[in-house]
């Protein structure tokens, strides 16, 4: 073969490579896929600037809210209890709602992506918390999932009575909720209710002004200096 084919040849190979290279620097794990109706999906993402994507559906009395329901703000979280950016991120959203608890409320919406198909399971085990228990038993369930699973589908089912034990709950009653099947259409309207509103990614959040009507969409595990600033702004209008 003529050496300037094989030159050729490289040089596509190295545009190749740096291609893909430079697409990476983009996105961290991307999954796409349409089923039936189902809108496009993707998977966790590295941190996004603040943008006005996404338009969640109103508070309801079935939502998971920590603080004041009529809070000023309030800071909506779509999340992934297999999603390593979620756990990551799930100790910011308490820094925040404590140091801004009298402006500002915590919302916790399900929204399990295809790629962790414990994450639905998982999800419906909170629900049970709150059935069989409080809503701070929510809260005290979703707090240890993250504090035990090493994500991306890493946590062993069996765990979850466990987990339902140490936060006070009865595991008999607890293993019966999980098996019943009681909650998976309530996350799955969660899910599709996520797709509706334009969420593709975990987490997102999406802060709230109910004053003022605007709302700010973050995407990503960001730094909680960067929502302060957006938070700040928003209460000065």
């Amino acid at each position: 073969m003529p050496e300037s084919s094989n030159n050729k040849n490289i040089l596509i190979a190295l545009l190749a490579v740096a291609a893909f290279l430079i697409g990476s620097l983009f996105t961290e794990v991307r999954y796409l896929k349409k089923s039936g109706n189902q809108n496009s999906q993707v998977a966790n993402t590295i941190p996004v600037a603040a943008e006005d994507n996404i338009s969640p559906q109103p508070l309801s009395d079935s939502d998971h809210v920590l603080g004041d329901r009529n809070s000023r703000l309030l800071f909506i979280e779509y999340s992934d209890l297999e999603c390593p950016f979620c756990k990551q991120f799930h100790p910011t959203t308490k820094q925040i709602l404590e140091e801004y608890k009298n402006n500002l409320a915590l919302v916790y919406r399900h929204f399990p992506l295809d790629i962790h198909p414990k994450a639905r399971k998982e999800a419906e085990a909170t629900e049970c918390a709150r059935d069989l228990g409080s809503p701070s038993d929510f809260w005290k369930f979703v707090d240890k999932i993250f504090e035990v699973t090493p994500s991306n589908n890493g946590l062993n089912p069996d765990e979850l009575p466990k987990l339902a034990v140490q936060i006070g709950l009865n595991e008999n009653k607890f293993k019966d909720c999980l098996a019943s099947g009681k909650f998976t259409q309530k996350i799955a309207d969660d899910y599709d209710q996520g797709i509706k509103a334009g969420v593709g990614v975990t987490p997102s959040s999406v802060i709230v002004d109910t004053k003022t009507g605007k709302s700010k969409t973050i995407t990503g595990a960001v730094r909680p200096e960067q929502i302060k600033s957006v938070i700040d702004a928003m209460l000065k209008e």
